[in-house]
């Protein structure tokens, strides 16, 4: 349990011959692999190799063969990855969501929901469209959020840090909010760009269960304006909408006591804490890169890209959008009162 698994490999597929023809049982093949039993079966099955052809002396060809099951298993994978070059439709459907920002996941699980029925493709199969030699051809991989010539996991920035009260600690903030079931909890950062445009940056306010994003821009990193600013765009939602906030330890949140609603912030060097606003503010840098500059991040510009962002179905909500989920707790709320 909580082990990632993997595919069989071809050293795991030489033993498995091995140990099938010398006849022994498949769940002592599975103990001997720290395999499951049924993963076995499927590979027996699936990769059985059975020519009717036989040779001058009467022998039939038909058994598990190592090398032929490891070509059974590559040409599957290979036909996965031809799905969208053989579905024009659904290769230009998804070119066409990549190039609004859409995460394979997103396009994927958006096709489950507007066509059950209908013509579906998994992420995975995505991304290797995307890494396969027709994607980098058409430089799709540069219309990912995170744009890598290759897959590979993603760094976090390092936190910053700043004396708070013992009681203003995440440790106090109340157990409810760490699961997201309860709405009206929000986590907020800054957003930092490259120096030559001065010490103008962006807050960034995501709240916990519904994922919906409020951007607001700062001239400054003075505590007292950046908290205002945080205070006037909350305060236009019901008290039942802004219950907490979690903040990281910078300077620049200092002034939370102006808030009308509990303040809480990260351990030092602890930003996953606050991982849902980190993970928003990795997919906002592709389209707010450190050198961008301010005009382009002001006024109706910034309103443009928090309303594609809260539009964009999103996989943690069984792919409705963080509107759609803000507005349904808002009414909820409404009709429970």
């Amino acid at each position: 349990m909580g082990e990632q698994y993997s595919q069989i490999d071809f050293a795991e597929r030489r033993r498995i011959q091995d140990m099938h023809d010398a006849k022994m049982p498949v769940t002592a093949i599975a103990a001997a692999l720290s395999r499951h039993r049924s993963t076995i079966h499927r590979e027996l099955r699936r990769n059985f190799y059975h020519d009717p052809f036989r040779d001058r002396w009467g022998k039939e060809y038909k058994g598990y063969f190592c090398t032929s099951a490891q070509k059974y298993a590559r040409d599957r994978r290979a036909r996965r990855r031809l799905k969208l070059a053989l579905k024009p439709a659904l290769r230009d459907h998804v070119i066409a969501k990549l190039h609004e920002g859409w995460s394979p996941q997103q396009i994927a699980g958006r096709l489950k929901v507007d066509a059950p029925h209908g013509e579906t493709v998994s992420h995975e199969t995505i991304y290797r469209f995307i890494y396969g030699s027709e994607g980098k051809a058409l430089n799709l991989y540069a219309l990912l959020a995170v744009a890598r010539r290759r897959r590979r996991k993603r760094m976090g920035r390092k936190p910053r840090s700043s004396p708070i009260p013992a009681e203003r600690s995440i440790a106090n903030r109340p157990a409810e909010v760490e699961t997201r079931q309860s709405f009206g909890h929000w986590e907020c950062d800054l957003v930092i760009f490259s120096p030559q445009f001065g010490k103008s940056n962006i807050t960034s306010l995501q709240e916990r269960q519904s994922r919906y994003h409020i951007l607001i821009a700062n001239e400054d990193r003075r505590s007292a304006e950046v908290i205002s600013r945080i205070a006037a765009a909350l305060d236009e939602f019901p008290r039942h909408a802004c219950q907490t906030i979690t903040f990281d330890r910078g300077t620049e949140f200092l002034s939370y006591k102006k808030l009308s609603m509990d303040s809480y912030f990260c351990n030092p060097h602890s930003p996953w804490q606050k991982g849902g606003v980190e993970n928003a503010n990795g997919r906002l840098r592709r389209y707010l890169p450190l050198g961008i500059p301010v005009v382009e991040r002001n006024g109706l510009a910034l309103s443009a890209l928090t309303k594609r962002l809260n539009d964009t179905p999103r996989r943690c909500l069984d792919y409705r959008t963080p509107a759609e989920v803000f507005a349904a707790n808002l009414a909820d709320s409404k009709i429970g009162r």
